[in-house]
């Protein structure tokens, strides 16, 4: 986000929870890893909503779309205890290297940074492929692939790490994707953004047992770098501001 600070997208409110559709850039909370940055998610929502606000599950920050926030403690706990359950459904769209099978299952363990080895299951279904006439390498036009990717587990960077393994890494990710394809995208586009995006969460409200969907339209970043590689063909998406 820029020093100008605008008021965030709602696309979600009731009584006991908001959700976001989150800047790619904008850190959910203070992190001693990230000094560099000074708005965060969590106090730009406060001080818009005028009330305390509860993040109850994370996006990278370099991740847009939808983040959920509790009004309360008490459903703070209970949000907290579905994700932690796996009981909440989350869908995202991901620009990628190459040309992707029409479905894949990613069945894949990942390490966490104190070692344990924890099981990691991503579903993943293109939704649509692109070459374009720009040389990359010993190739003389480059191949991309729009993917919707389902992770059945939330393992930290699991779709990010996902991608590079199957060698689709995701645009503009850093350190897990392609610098090269990094670079390309910047020198070509003016591009620098990681191109994925949170488009939707499915729960059920812990308190009404009512079904709840959640829906983020992508960005203008990820809506122009569509209409640069698919043209005409690119995804009919509206744009949030």
């Amino acid at each position: 986000m820029s020093s100008e600070s605008t008021d965030l997208s709602i696309l979600f409110k009731s009584a006991d929870l908001v959700a976001i559709n989150k800047p790619h850039g904008l850190l959910v909370h203070r992190s001693p890893i990230a000094s560099d940055a000074s708005e965060f998610a969590v106090q730009l929502l406060r001080d818009q909503l005028g009330q305390r606000v509860f993040p109850v599950h994370r996006l990278d920050r370099k991740t847009g779309g939808v983040l959920l926030f509790a009004l309360d403690e008490t459903m703070n706990s209970l949000m907290q205890q579905q994700f932690a359950a796996g009981t909440v459904s989350k869908t995202y769209l991901a620009l990628v290297r190459g040309y992707t099978p029409d479905q894949q299952t990613i069945d894949y363990p990942l390490r966490r940074d104190d070692g344990t080895v924890q099981e990691a299951l991503t579903s993943l279904k293109t939704v649509q492929r692109t070459e374009v006439p720009i040389p990359f390498g010993k190739h003389a036009t480059s191949r991309y692939s729009l993917v919707e990717l389902t992770p059945a587990t939330g393992r930290m960077h699991q779709l990010r790490k996902h991608m590079a393994h199957i060698l689709h890494p995701i645009i503009g990710d850093r350190p897990h994707g392609c610098n090269k394809q990094n670079r390309l995208f910047l020198e070509q586009f003016g591009m620098n953004t990681m191109l994925l995006h949170a488009t939707q969460i499915q729960f059920i409200h812990p308190l009404t047992n009512e079904s709840v969907t959640i829906q983020a339209p992508l960005q203008a970043e990820f809506i122009r770098m569509l209409s640069q590689l698919f043209g005409a063909h690119s995804l009919t998406v509206p744009e949030t501001h």
